[in-house]
């Protein structure tokens, strides 16, 4: 890897992602990537196709702010804590501008992430037979499988400009480290031009190379590694916080009501110099009631060749 690939969130940002680029930021559940996604409204880039599994807080987020001109996705959400009124306020009114979306179900998005990863012309999924989803995306589109003569239907691949992920840590040259679970961060990153990934913890190599399997991501695919603590807020991160549930029902409010969703950008996002200010925009007391009490896994033992001189098992 390249020496700096460890670097500040701003710059890593500033770095790979332009105005009207194909971005995923992929986390499911937890360790969803909410201060790249601020720092992409803070650096005031527009005319993004967004991609996400669930768009969930962060894309209204980015939508409110004029960053998304198209959004690929699956299965609206907010955490199950009320509705996106600002993404409803685009595709039902058009208010204040109409936002293209292109909607796939969770697997088919998992399908075209792998099909891209692959470099392979399109991915064949069984689970639209009977769907009314092929009937609003004709970018979902059949086949007659060569093998039965059946039909088949199929998603095209997704190559993303930049793929962004948050994990647990990860070693400075790389090698990131995902514990909990996961979701396509995988998929999305081998099929990216670029790859940010932020972290809780940047570790040294014996860290990561003491429980290898927890590895993901391995650095050759990792353009960008960026120290952000506390970066997957207001969602969680396994071992290190939980979800801020009180967050994602007061956004229910803070969303319907458009100047009041502007008013908090300006304050918490595009006010905030950085993540550390948007931290404490949100109130280190509140943050300290999300922390989780040690819960380590077991231990496993990798093994290790034994010297002639170290003697022979009996």
């Amino acid at each position: 890897m390249h020496s700096d690939t460890v670097v500040s969130l701003p710059e890593a940002i500033e770095r790979y992602v332009e105005d009207g680029a194909t971005v995923a930021l992929e986390g499911f559940s937890h360790l969803i990537p909410f201060a790249a996604g601020h720092e992409i409204i803070r650096q005031g880039i527009s005319g993004l196709t967004f991609c996400r599994l669930t768009p969930d807080l962060l894309s209204d987020m980015m939508i409110a702010a004029d960053c998304v001109d198209r959004l690929v996705c699956s299965f609206f959400a907010s955490g199950s804590a009320g509705s996106l009124y600002e993404v409803r306020r685009r595709i039902e009114s058009a208010d204040p501008r109409p936002l293209a979306v292109e909607e796939y179900s969770h697997h088919a998005m998992t399908l075209r992430y792998h099909a891209g990863a692959a470099r392979l012309p399109f991915a064949p999924i069984g689970s639209f037979v009977g769907s009314d989803i092929p009937g609003i995306n004709p970018d979902i589109r059949s086949v007659v499988d060569p093998y039965s003569g059946k039909k088949t239907y199929v998603v095209p691949p997704l190559n993303p400009d930049v793929t962004i992920i948050h994990a647990q840590r990860a070693d400075r040259n790389g090698n990131v480290q995902i514990w909990g679970i996961t979701g396509t961060q995988q998929e999305a990153v081998y099929a990216a031009d670029h790859v940010i990934v932020t972290v809780e913890e940047i570790v040294d190599d014996e860290v990561v190379r003491s429980d290898p399997n927890r590895t993901l991501i391995p650095a050759h695919a990792v353009d960008a590694v960026c120290e952000v603590r506390t970066g997957a807020h207001p969602s969680y991160v396994q071992g290190s916080y939980d979800r801020d549930n009180a967050f994602y029902r007061e956004w229910t409010a803070i969303s319907k009501d458009p100047a009041r969703l502007q008013e908090w950008l300006d304050v918490h996002v595009r006010g905030a110099r950085d993540h550390a200010e948007y931290l404490e925009s949100i109130g280190h007391d509140r943050l300290r009631g999300l922390l989780v009490d040690p819960r380590p896994s077991g231990v496993v033992d990798y093994g290790r060749r034994m010297q002639p001189s170290e003697g022979s098992l009996k």
